[in-house]
């Protein structure tokens, strides 16, 4: 029996550990062990939750009197074997805080880390959060043409996309937006930037590369993709562009005010399946910006219900000398119209 016991204690997802009066470890279940990174499942406190401290007998170093875990049965020792403490755990990149409750377990003290389910929830969601931030382009240009933008997701994870690389000499902007919020939409946008052909000039061609390999996933039809993407011919001076289901891109011509690249097609996606993509031309000038952006700008609401609007993302390009001081406004003004973001906020400029 005490073998099913132990096994089901093994099973749940709550760190325990048994402790006897003499701060002996007797007992620590799976999730412990994983959590504390335990050498051993038994033994002295030091040796179950390696806690780096040089002496070699538990409770003998300078740092022992100062063990949050050690001191909690202490406490628990001293006040008929319940104790309540927040400990925090010093993780790879950040601190972590830790709630654990003891109560008496016969001759024994019983330990339970009530929240570290959660916290390592938090913990992989951290990394998450660190490998998409990776996802992202560099700050600024290398040798292609100059550009800035802004990446604001609603949560710890997003599921938009912004890129920007050289292909033959040339730059390629793409912006993408998935469907959803949260976990799945970061696997989706990871999806698109593995499976977006980089080396591919057209931007219709690779959009039609991803939406094949977008059917290949069989997923449902409240799974999408819009998709934007621009090269830059710098020798034609012409922006060669295709969308697929995204906001149109705009182009803030310095003589000529603002022209909105309007192209009507449906995002990747089960919908239509074999939609043909094509890549559309349109010039221009020394000075011009072009701006790409997803519909969480424009749809971003104030504390009345107004959305932001096409017409005020207009109104500060039209304001802005560059790319990087119209991504600066942009972002300022966003922050003060909107009281809290409901989507994730993307938008990338270049000085042409």
């Amino acid at each position: 029996m005490s073998n099913l016991y132990r096994d089901v204690l093994d099973s749940v997802p709550s760190a325990a550990i048994v402790v006897d009066k003499n701060l002996k470890v007797r007992y620590t279940n799976r999730a412990f062990r994983e959590y504390f990174n335990s050498r051993k499942a038994r033994g002295s406190l030091k040796e179950v939750i390696s806690c780096g401290e040089r002496e070699t007998r538990c409770g003998a170093g300078v740092k022992c009197a100062y063990c949050p875990m050690r001191g909690i049965f202490i406490d628990a020792a001293g006040h008929d074997g319940k104790a309540f403490r927040k400990i925090f755990v010093r993780g790879e990149k950040d601190d972590f805080a830790l709630r654990i409750k003891v109560q008496p377990l016969g001759r024994y003290f019983l330990g339970i880390v009530d929240n570290a389910y959660q916290t390592e929830i938090a913990r992989e969601m951290h990394s998450a959060q660190d490998i998409q931030q990776r996802l992202l382009p560099p700050a600024k240009s290398e040798n292609g043409t100059p550009y800035s933008f802004m990446y604001l997701p609603r949560n710890e994870i997003g599921g938009d996309l912004p890129d920007i690389y050289e292909v033959n000499g040339e730059t390629m902007g793409l912006i993408a937006d998935v469907s959803g919020h949260g976990i799945s939409a970061g696997m989706l946008s990871a999806f698109v930037k593995a499976g977006w052909d980089r080396s591919e000039p057209s931007p219709a061609a690779a959009i039609r590369g991803l939406n094949a390999k977008f059917q290949e996933l069989n997923l449902d039809e409240r799974s999408y993709v819009t998709v934007a993407a621009a090269r830059i011919d710098k020798t034609r001076r012409e922006i060669k562009y295709s969308v697929a289901g995204h906001n149109a891109p705009l182009l803030l011509k310095s003589k000529l005010g603002i022209d909105e690249i309007d192209v009507n097609s449906p995002p990747v996606s089960t919908w239509i399946p074999d939609f043909a993509y094509e890549d559309r031309a349109i010039g221009y000038e020394k000075g011009d910006i072009l701006v790409m952006l997803t519909d969480g700008v424009i749809e971003c609401r104030n504390a009345a219900g107004e959305q932001f609007s096409l017409e005020r993302v207009e109104g500060v390009l039209q304001k802005s000398e560059n790319a990087e001081r119209f991504i600066e406004r942009l972002k300022a003004v966003l922050k003060s119209f909107c009281d809290t973001f409901d989507d994730d906020l993307t938008a990338v400029a270049f000085d042409l």
